[in-house]
Parts: C-alpha cells; structure tokens; sequence
C-alpha cells in the first residue's frame, strides 16, 4: 500500500484508531477504553494522559492489523468529545474538581456541574447568543470555565492553555497551538463568519481576564478544519505511536462533526455525489448530534449555531442532537425485570442485548416493516439528560407511559421497540424545527454504533417522513478523521473532493405512507403530550 490515512476519535468511553486508503476502506481499526471518573453535583472527569495512552495502544494495534508499513502514512487527523483540558503553561494537568487529582484534568463533555453558570450567562442575553441557537448549553465550554474561576479559582489562574479535547490531542501531536475552527466556533463562541473572539461576551458573563490577555489561553490562532499543523508529528508523539516523525496532521473535528465530514456529500452507487445542503448528518453515540448544512446563515431557535465554515468550508452549520441516545436506550431496557435473562439469553448466542432484542421484535412482528406496531401501548420521552434541541432544555427529563407490571422477555421487546420510537421523534422535533425554518432537507445519513441497526434506520425513516441513508464505511467518525489526514498531506485538495473519493452510501430507505404514517402520527401527538406534561409537572414542583 502507496498511501494510507490514520483517523483517531475520542468517544465518551472509549479512543478508537482506523487505517483507510484512499478510496476510504478501512484496513484495520482497534480501540481501547478510557477511564472516567463520577461524582455527586453532575461531576463527569477523565485524564488526559489516559485518553492520550489509549491513543497510542490503539494506533499501534489498527496499524499492525492493516498490515500496512508506518512509512506509508500520509496524513492522520484527530476528533473527540467536546470535552474541556486544562494544563499549566507548561502542559502539566491541573484538577479540574474537588478530588484534587491533577491528572483528573478534563472536564467531560456531559458534565452538568456548572447548570448555574448556564443559567446565568443566558440571563444576560449577549448577541452571541444567537449563534449558538439563543441559548448556551452546559456542555460548552464558556459555562464549564466560569465555575472553574468561581470554584476552583487556583486552578484557573495557574491554567496556561484552555483546550477542547480534539485541540489537545493534535497539539499533543505536533505541538502547535493553533485550534480548529470546528471546536472554538462551536463550543467556545469564537464568530468564525467574523473572524475574531467577541471580548465584550467575555467581559460580560465575567471571564474578561480571558479577553485581557488577548485570548491567548484560549487560542489566538485560528485555522480552517484539516489545515496542516505545525511540522506534523513531533519525533516524541511518533516514537509513541509507532510512526514516522513528520507525518501531516490535519486540524481537528468535534466527534460528531467527523461522522458528519465522513457521510455527508458522499458518492451514491450511480457515483453522482449529493449536494450535502439537502442532508442532515444523524452520528449515533452515547448521544445523538443532527447536523445541516446550508449556504447561507439560518436561525432555528435551540438548535446551535449557525457556525459557519466548522464542519465543511463554505457551508454554514446548524447542529442539533439528543443529550442522551444510546445512553438512554440501554438505560430503558435494562430497567427492565427480564433484562437479566435476555441478556444472558444474548450472550449465549453470542450477540448484543440490542441485536437479541432487536430479532425478537422483529421476529413478534413478522417483519421489521411492522415492528414499530409492538410499540403501540408505551410511549417513552427518553430525555435522561435534558433536551439538546429544539428546546435547550438541560433540566427536561424522562417520561415513560404505558408500563404495567408484565416482566415477560415479550414485554421487555415491546419497551425497546418503545424507546427506538421516542428517540427517532426526538430526531422528528429537530427536523420540524429546521424545516419550519425553510431548510429543505429529505435525507438523514446515519453513523455511529446504533445506524447499524436495521430496525432502527426502519422507524427513523418512518417516524420521520425522510429518507434514510447509511454509509458502506462501518466507521463514518474514523473516516472523517482520515480525511482530514488525507487533505493535509496533500492526497485531496479540500474535504469535498475527499468526501467524493473516500465516501459511499450503500443502502437507503424510503418512509412509508398510509397505515404506518398515521401510526407514527399518533405515537408522535402522544409524545409531544408527555413532553408538555413534563414541563408542566416541573413548574408545580417549583412552586412549592
């Protein structure tokens, strides 16, 4: 093999390597997990040296079972959560909380520590706002350094570099400091359409010391996605990773928006490639993110952005998603009494829970076109984690209806089929949002664990009245890190042209009409009224 493309993603629970050509096959992939650690008060943290030590084992590992020599890498890129690292001047990890571990430096993506900050900086309604849908979330990174200044102000003011983890990964690649317009653009409120920080935000949620030294521990410098960094590989992160010093690395993506970068646009089986403005990027994780793009700049109200140029250059995004997804899924079934016993069940098969469950349904209800039906009596607003869009909801919670005392494995398959059902009408909210805005869009390209699911692509193309397409790639988010490798060292001139030879959908659905239209109908009426009744329910209990 001449060339070959190193992709590294950085999930929640685990880092992940893939090796592609450069017509996108994967060639070998490996991962390994990461440690997290929890604690009361919505806590989440990991370590960076950890996350950076399953990096290497899981590069190494993909490397040897691609079979493919280290002198044939031309370029790898990096994505991760949006998680926030925090290091001294000299790039030793501070604590981050109350543990006191300095090598507790991260601050996870999903942790809700700072829902007062939140709060707060959407009080003050700054203009910048409305390019992150009208309402900041917890999960991004202004709200996570306020209470750092306020609850660990030793750690702020001994903090030399502010990072997104993606950022991190590449500066501890290659040790530039550049970031990625990806990340800043998209979590840290950086007005990529303006090219500049916005100092008076800063100063008026009160971090304006970060405006006071020029942005400098936040980035000063701003780069395009899959711009080459630095020298590429520093000789120390290549005798880690097993690769030549000087390999290209392209600046990085946010996880989600490398699914995004490695489905969209993609070439059909007749090789015409699709315009990607008429698409939504549907990347399936612990959480869901829903991303469109379009030409010019739209406002869609609890959907963030728009961010312009942060996924492909020249497009402006609208990212949307679901807190919880495939947190919430398995979260739901194991509530269940029988879930001990189809897991056992699926283990001797040797299968997933998920993929047991899932030829049950299928197999009750004679086709997986009729599945969704077993749901008919329950009704799930799987929201465990808040609402992400269309609401920016971080206090909604969960609402289940329909539950009986039944604990056969029968009703076990019924609540799982329920709980695809809720989370595909969560996806339909997004969608109604942004059409509602104008923005055309008919296809949903699907990626992550849970888009390999038949089932699943079945009743989001159904409770959703689009189109359903999946990639032939197992691993869309890898291979959009590999295309940012395969851009910076020069195989493709820009993600477009990569996208068009690196990318492929292999299967794509049509919704149904008639009887299975108006059955998601109703289920979708059902859950718009628990929806309300929740939101209601809250606004009692606080009046007490």
């Amino acid at each position: 093999m001449d060339s070959v493309f190193i992709g590294v993603d950085v999930g929640t629970g685990s880092a992940r390597a893939g090796v592609f050509d450069a017509g996108g096959n994967l060639l070998g992939t490996a991962k390994r997990p990461i440690r997290i650690w929890r604690e009361d008060g919505s806590i989440v943290e990991q370590s960076s040296a950890d996350i950076w030590a399953a990096i290497v084992a899981s590069v190494r590992e993909a490397m040897q079972l691609s079979g493919a020599e280290p002198r044939a890498v031309r370029g790898m890129g990096f994505d991760a959560t949006c998680s926030l690292v925090v290091l001294d001047p000299q790039g030793r990890p501070l604590a981050v909380g109350p543990s006191e571990d300095a090598e507790r430096d991260v601050v996870v993506w999903m942790d809700h520590r700072a829902i007062d900050q939140t709060r707060r900086i959407n009080a003050t309604g700054h203009p910048v706002l409305k390019y992150v849908g009208g309402a900041i979330s917890p999960e991004m990174e202004t709200p996570k350094l306020l209470w750092l200044k306020e609850h660990r102000p030793e750690t702020f003011a001994a903090a030399g570099h502010f990072f997104d983890l993606a950022d991190f990964l590449s500066w501890r690649a290659t040790g530039s400091l550049q970031r990625s317009v990806c990340t800043v653009t998209c979590k840290w409120t950086y007005l990529a359409h303006e090219g500049r920080w916005d100092a008076d935000y800063f100063r008026t949620i009160g971090l304006g010391e970060l405006a006071d030294e020029g942005f400098e521990r936040i980035g000063t410098e701003i780069v395009d996605i899959a711009t080459p960094l630095g020298q590429g590989l520093t000789q120390q992160a290549a005798d880690e990773l097993g690769l030549p010093p000087g390999v290209p690395v392209g600046a990085s993506l946010i996880d989600a928006h490398s699914g995004g970068v490695g489905t969209l646009g993609a070439s059909r089986p007749n090789g015409h490639a699709e315009d990607p403005s008429g698409e939504l990027a549907m990347i399936m994780g612990t959480s869901s993110c829903a991303m469109a793009l379009t030409r010019d700049a739209a406002f869609v109200d609890g959907v963030w952005g728009p961010y312009h140029g942060a996924m492909l250059p020249g497009y402006w995004l609208l990212e949307g998603g679901q807190s919880a997804y495939g947190a919430a899924l398995d979260y739901v079934v194991a509530m269940h009494p029988a879930f001990p016993a189809a897991r056992d069940a699926a283990a001797a098969e040797g299968a997933s829970v998920l993929d047991f469950l899932e030829r049950r349904a299928v197999a009750l209800a004679g086709s997986v076109e009729e599945a969704a039906r077993l749901a008919e009596g329950i009704q799930i607003v799987p929201e465990f984690l808040g609402n992400r869009a269309p609401e920016a909801d971080p206090r909604a919670t969960a609402v289940l209806a329909g539950l009986t005392l039944q604990t056969s494995t029968d009703s076990l398959v019924r609540l799982f089929v329920a709980a695809l059902c809720g989370l595909c009408y969560g996806t339909r909210q997004i969608l109604e949002a942004t059409r509602a805005k104008g923005i055309a869009i008919d296809t949903v390209v699907v990626s992550g664990g849970a888009a390999r699911s038949a089932l699943l692509r079945r009743i989001l193309a159904d409770a959703t009245g689009s189109k359903v397409a999946l990639p032939v790639t197992p691993e869309p988010v890898l291979l959009g890190g590999a295309m940012l490798g395969a851009v910076a060292g020069g195989t493709y001139a820009n993600l477009k042209e990569a996208a068009a030879a690196m990318c492929r959908i292999g299967e794509e659905i049509a919704p149904a009409a008639g009887a299975m239209a108006d059955f998601h109908a109703k289920k979708f009426a059902a859950y718009e009224v628990l929806k309300r009744a929740e939101r209601e329910v809250r606004l009692i209990m606080q009046d007490r």
